[in-house]
């Protein structure tokens, strides 16, 4: 997901969709432990996605706190 297409989601859709990323990092963690990771670069790609969408949150909380 680009920072485009999260700058126009809402910020209660950008708390769901870095609950789900969260998630996921969490069960990948468990699958990496038993040896079932088919994807090891989605590590990298989930801990950016989250920075991401934790970035462009707080960005847009104060924005609306200075409005």
């Amino acid at each position: 997901m680009i920072a485009k297409d999260i700058r126009e989601m809402s910020e209660v859709e950008i708390q769901k969709k870095l609950r789900e990323s969260r998630e996921e990092q969490v069960n990948l963690r468990m699958r990496k432990q038993t040896g079932q990771v088919e994807h090891p670069h989605r590590f990298r790609e989930l801990r950016l996605e989250i920075a991401r969408l934790e970035t462009i949150l707080r960005e847009k909380k104060l924005a609306s706190a200075d409005s």
